[in-house]
């Protein structure tokens, strides 16, 4: 669009100026509409949109050699479509279809109740399994693999559909509600940059900021620490719990801050439309709620897994969440029942589920107070708050006994003995603990349906409860749709909504079709039970495969649950078929495979001909073991690192990585009398190492998962002076999470020696950093010191050298 200084082509655009009131529905992206005196500050325009950002208008003023003649000219403002909505995309974490009060679960979630009586409950909305993918299918509008998240960022691999990287042929829904005049944010949960690209140094260009949202304040990884986050506003760490410790909660926090965001925006564009990412990091592990909120679930889930999975049933067939002839599918064999566990294995179970649900509950009512405050405003009649239970299905990576630490599970370690997680009873939730529960309450909160997050082949692992709300345009209130849907849904109902269309070229960039249909349709009574315009939909996560045409859905059988890590696996050709005809089994629980062979060699032609489309081939059945896979960062490639004085808060992507590796570090540091602190550390309480000097004594500490603490300890203080200190290690590999045995030198002097017996297998502690001259996270033994423990002296250079992997 450009706008020329010929007069009779403004006095023409004048005549187009529309003030027409707005009907309640914007609807499709019509011809540029512009308001006010064209060349006047007060001026506004929208854009046809098919090109953003929209070219700049050629002045249409006058300008003579002096001011006596000119005449200044103001470029119109760019702003949607008149009456078009504010936009509120709230979306929770790890909780399956059966988490939620309004889907029938057993937790109270009354903001969600409030949503659906003034809008719609969807049936068929479905995930991709995992947060990661799910989050780009979100908020592009195309599936997962098309846009590099083919897995979470963490596991990502070089190849298109698994890179992790939203290419600028890819557009998000806050890039082009952007360039179409609106305000973006985006508040809590990221997870779609790279995990090697979230250092100071940038790029930015994958971080939310880059990606379209003016306004950023959350957590970059798939999970974090809610009492003392990993947190960023815009590009910039912050710690707003210092200070606060014991009372500041990440959940709470997230949700002032949107408060105070909207309430900034009311005051100073009140009539300027804004659309919100709202992502908070409830109900993923670590489960950290606010004590206040256990306290309410205390003694609600003595009944058992088995027994609340009836419940949750019953619930949903009354609700009409689920068909009268639904199906509750068979509890599997290799999850325990609840009868069959010891007493001290109930107490600590309830426990568990107790926490979750407080951390469920929370979450629902701090989302409350945002969707209040838009009330306040008088914005909610012309707001569209779409409000999705999940991300994927509830979680089963606590194992099947629960854990403390969650750590521990990504590394492989499978079982906490009871008696040790008896210990954390009366903490569990709290900043004491890194918790997450048992499979067996993750597979009931995925009622009616099998499986659990990870498992993109069963409805248990993609079933997402979904409400849509927006008073001026949703008038079949309280009412429920069954049609089928995916995340790639959403964004063009967005656009539908607003009004605003899909952009053929981005910053000069072709784009990459939207590969979502508009859910609008659904809004109107009279298609309640209209068939759903989302006609097929393929489905791939770690190789379990899924397709949906019409009705029917063909599936993979998961070669064993996902809570069973790393586990040795056939080969994905080797997996065995299933096929239902969901119209009439909702929940996956009657298997036609053996009687319709046609049919399920039909569907899986379909799968293979949606997978060559979408990027998602090679099919990848390894998880967590491509976490220690090279990626592209700033650092690959390199084993040695120099770093001088303190440097903070450096990512672990961006870090020496020591797993599975032999390596030495040598501090050369400058001691004053009474020298103290941490000289270089990554990690934390929950797992991790450190080097420093406690009461003048070199240390190394290695803190194995909180399993073990290996110390390595010289038996004298330094005195005053320049020393060098080096902690030598050597790996015991070839293999993975083996020990080793260190050295600690001084000075060329060997004080400590000690053997370790294991290490960590694959992931570091990520939402922890690393730090040199103190610790800014958390510590690695807080027996010896407390946050921040500043080194005393002087660090005149640290050397980091990395062996070759060994895994």
């Amino acid at each position: 669009m450009r706008f020329h200084c010929k007069l009779k082509l403004r006095d023409s655009l004048l005549a187009a100026v529309s003030l027409v009131a707005f009907s309640g529905f914007v609807g499709p992206a019509t011809a540029q509409v512009v308001t006010g005196e064209l060349g006047s500050p007060s001026a506004t325009t929208t854009i046809p949109g098919n090109q953003i950002p929209a070219p700049t208008p050629q002045f249409g003023g006058v300008i003579k050699e002096t001011l006596e003649g000119s005449k200044v000219w103001w470029a119109p403002r760019i702003t949607p479509a008149k009456g078009a909505p504010n936009v509120l995309l709230i979306m929770t974490d790890d909780q399956g279809y059966g988490v939620s009060g309004t889907f029938g679960g057993v937790i109270p979630t009354p903001t969600l109740d409030a949503l659906a009586a003034r809008g719609i409950r969807y049936t068929q909305v479905c995930s991709t399994a995992l947060c990661s993918p799910s989050r780009a299918a979100l908020i592009t509008g195309r599936n997962h693999h098309s846009v590099g998240f083919g897995v979470i960022a963490e596991l990502s691999t070089g190849f298109p559909g698994y890179d992790s990287l939203i290419g600028p042929e890819s557009a998000t829904v806050g890039r082009i509600l952007k360039d179409n005049g609106y305000a973006t944010s985006w508040f809590g949960k990221n997870h779609n940059t790279p995990s090697f690209q979230y250092t100071v140094a940038g790029p930015f260009d994958q971080w939310p900021s880059g990606m379209g949202f003016d306004y950023f304040y959350g957590f970059q990884g798939g999970e974090t620490d809610q009492w003392t986050p990993f947190l960023f506003e815009n590009n910039r760490q912050i710690f707003p719990w210092i200070g606060h410790e014991g009372t500041y909660n990440l959940t709470t926090d997230m949700a002032d801050k949107a408060v105070d965001y909207l309430k900034g925006m009311d005051a100073s564009a009140p009539d300027s439309p804004w659309f919100i990412y709202y992502a908070p990091g409830g109900t993923h592990s670590p489960h950290h709620p606010k004590q206040e909120w256990v306290d309410k679930f205390k003694g609600k889930f003595d009944m058992g897994w088995n027994a609340m999975r009836d419940q949750i049933f019953a619930n949903q067939k009354r609700l009409g969440v689920i068909p009268e002839n639904t199906v509750l599918t068979e509890w599997p064999a290799d999850l325990p029942k609840w009868d069959s566990l010891s007493a001290d294995q109930k107490k600590l179970h309830a426990r568990q589920a107790e926490v979750f649900a407080g951390y469920a509950a929370y979450t629902d009512y701090e989302i409350g107070r945002v969707i209040q405050q838009v009330k306040d405003m008088g914005d909610l009649d012309n707001t569209l708050i779409i409000y999705i239970v999940g991300d994927n299905g509830t979680s089963p990576e606590g194992t099947l006994s629960g854990t403390p630490n969650q750590w521990r599970a990504y590394n492989g370690i499978l079982d906490t003995p009871i008696e040790e997680q008896m210990k954390s009873y009366d903490t569990w939730g709290s900043d004491k603990t890194y918790p997450h529960m048992a499979v067996g309450w993750a597979w009931a909160f995925d009622t009616p349906f099998k499986f659990t997050k990870q498992v993109a082949s069963h409805f248990g692992g993609t079933r997402q409860g979904t409400v849509m709300s927006w008073p001026n345009r949703i008038k079949d209130v309280g009412s429920v749709r069954n049609q089928f849907h995916h995340f790639i849904d959403i964004v063009p109902t967005i656009l539908e909504a607003t009004g605003v269309t899909a952009p053929d070229t981005v910053d000069g960039i072709k784009q990459k079709p939207i590969e979502g249909v508009s859910m609008a349709y659904t809004w109107d009574k009279a298609n309640a039970t209209a068939p759903s315009k989302r006609t097929t939909q393929y489905f791939e996560l770690i190789a379990n495969r899924g397709i949906y045409h019409e009705g029917w859905y063909a599936n993979t059988t998961p070669p064993h649950g996902p809570w069973i890590l790393n586990a040795p696996t056939p080969a994905p050709n080797e997996y065995k078929w299933e096929l239902y005809n969901i119209t009439e089994d909702f929940s996956q629980a009657n298997d036609l495979a053996a009687k319709m062979p046609d049919k399920l060699k039909e569907m899986q032609a379909l799968w293979d001909k949606e997978a060559a489309k979408y990027q998602v081939l090679p099919l990848d059945n390894s998880s967590f073991a491509r976490s220690v896979a090279p990626r592209p960062s700033a650092i690959a490639g390199k084993t040695e690192f120099v770093y001088t004085g303190v440097n903070s808060g450096i990512a672990t992507g961006n870090a020496p990585n020591l797993v599975g590796k032999s390596y030495t570090i040598t501090a050369e540091v400058d001691v004053p009398a009474t020298g103290d602190g941490v000289i270089v550390t990554l990690g934390g309480r929950w797992g991790g190492w450190g080097m420093y000097l406690l009461k003048g004594k070199p240390v190394f500490d290695y803190n194995m998962l909180t399993l073990a603490q290996y110390q390595w300890v010289g038996k004298d203080a330094l005195p005053a002076g320049k020393h060098t200190i080096v902690f030598d290690y050597t790996y015991d590999g070839p293999g993975i999470a083996k020990g080793g045995t260190g050295e600690l030198k001084v000075d060329g002097a060997v004080v400590a020696t000690g053997k370790q017996e294991n290490s960590i297998a694959f992931q570091q502690v990520v939402d922890e950093t690393f730090d040199v001259g103190d610790d800014t996270r958390s510590e690695i033994n807080d027996k010896d010191y407390q946050l921040p423990f500043p080194f005393t002296g002087t660090i005149d250079k640290l050397t980091v050298k990395l062996g070759p992997s060994q895994l």
